[in-house]
């Protein structure tokens, strides 16, 4: 028996900005039968993180709730690419990129989501309907394309403010990037039809607003009961100013490894504290009010309740030992400024190699032990006296090698290399 409607809602309010509209929410949790909720990922990049689990958490408190969640791979509108919050068009991905990025992600969901109970979860990629190079079952036709467009207006689609903020730039949209909300509501009518007609509540950040909606549109031009809309809100990343992103070089990735993950956690701002409990841990929300309370007072110290965020994390995705040995180590390494017990041989002295006069390159050996992505990164970082060896910062990028031989290179506070005792 799934519990009683206000209980849910409890549930499903944490976190959310907006419900649209918790009326119709209430009116399917009344039908009593099990919701079907979607949430769409395209797999634009192979590594979930931190920023991808504030929706796949709320779909875990969906199915502890009771209902199904289908998990969308937008493999077909990720050759589209989503226009949301865009300043410009996006790269087009080939599809063998597209596909290899998907064929990662059921292995992470599983540390959040229930996937191997049928009646809880379903995955299944759009290119079942959208044929894209040959993948997919269910041919779309011209026909079938004719009939969705006839059901959207241009006028609707541009009224969206990113499209808007181009165009005033003097930008172009292309006709793919109107496409892609059409696709992405398709994708609803086509779960709806599999699914007894339901296709309950479609998930997403902020951004997605435009394009949930329009689902919602379009399951009523097919004769379907539309959807709900939730979304949630998105997740700063490390710099606390920009969206969490890979490419941005901001994001904590859920397969990182316990100490990289306490370390990243423990550099993000003291003013998402709050914000990093509430959407990606299971603490309560009367505990995070105290905590809120405390650090308004400044009755705690920020990095305390950190370290707390940090082990609650860490603990998730890889245990309470793990979380427990990271915590130690991150305070034996910041706090007693002592070197890491875990510290990774250099990899990149053999294809970096010595120079003919005896010395090597630090920019090199930085950027290819994938510290820093450029020379020009690794440049700035010895600049600013992050780069120390054995202990001593060091400013020159070239070095003899005698002067490196078997000390720990450090680059910021979270990076150390050993360096080989003999070339």
């Amino acid at each position: 028996m799934l519990p009683s409607i206000d209980d849910q809602l409890a549930v499903i309010r944490r976190g959310a900005v907006e419900v649209i509209s918790e009326e119709d929410l209430r009116k399917k949790l009344q039908q009593q039968r099990p919701l079907i909720i979607k949430a769409g990922f395209d797999p634009t990049a192979p590594d979930l993180h931190l920023g991808h689990t504030v929706l796949l958490r709320k779909l875990r408190q969906f199915q502890d709730l009771g209902h199904k969640v289908v998990f969308l791979i937008g493999d077909a509108t990720a050759l589209v690419g989503d226009p949301s919050g865009q300043s410009k068009t996006r790269r087009r991905m080939a599809p063998e990129e597209v596909d290899a990025n998907a064929k990662t992600y059921i292995d992470q969901v599983r540390k959040i989501l229930m996937v191997d109970d049928a009646a809880r979860f379903r995955m299944v990629r759009n290119s079942h309907w959208f044929v894209t190079s040959g993948v997919g079952e269910i041919p779309f036709t011209f026909s079938d394309l004719v009939d969705l467009t006839s059901r959207y207006t241009v006028a609707r689609l541009i009224e969206r403010d990113d499209f808007q903020r181009r165009m005033k730039a003097g930008q172009e949209v292309s006709m793919l990037e109107l496409f892609y909300p059409l696709m992405q509501g398709y994708d609803s009518v086509k779960i709806a039809e599999q699914h007894g007609g339901h296709c309950d509540v479609e998930l997403g950040g902020t951004d997605q607003k435009f394009n949930l909606l329009v689902g919602r549109d379009l399951q009523r031009a097919y004769g379907q009961e539309p959807q709900v809309v939730l979304t949630m809100p998105l997740l700063e990343g490390t710099d606390g100013v920009q969206k969490m992103s890979k490419s941005l070089g901001n994001h904590i990735g859920i397969n990182d490894e316990p100490n990289d993950m306490f370390g990243k956690l423990m550099s993000i701002p003291d003013t998402l504290i709050i914000k990093y409990f509430t959407l990606l841990t299971d603490v309560s929300a009367s505990q995070i009010a105290a905590f809120e309370q405390q650090l308004k007072a400044r009755a705690v110290n920020p990095r305390d309740l950190k370290a707390d965020l940090a082990a609650e994390i860490v603990k998730m995705y890889h245990g309470a030992s793990a979380a427990q040995r990271a915590k130690d180590e991150f305070f034996k390494v910041f706090s007693q400024h002592e070197v890491p017990s875990d510290i990774q041989d250099m990899s990149s002295m053999k294809s970096v190699g010595a120079n003919p006069d005896g010395t090597i390159s630090l920019i090199d050996i930085i950027v290819g032990e994938g510290v820093a992505k450029t020379k020009n990164e690794a440049r700035r970082l010895l600049e600013q006296g992050a780069v120390k060896i054995g202990g001593v910062k060091v400013s020159k990028s070239v070095l003899p090698i005698k002067e490196v031989i078997g000390k720990v290179l450090q680059v910021g506070p979270r990076h150390f290399r050993k360096f080989p005792s003999a070339l």
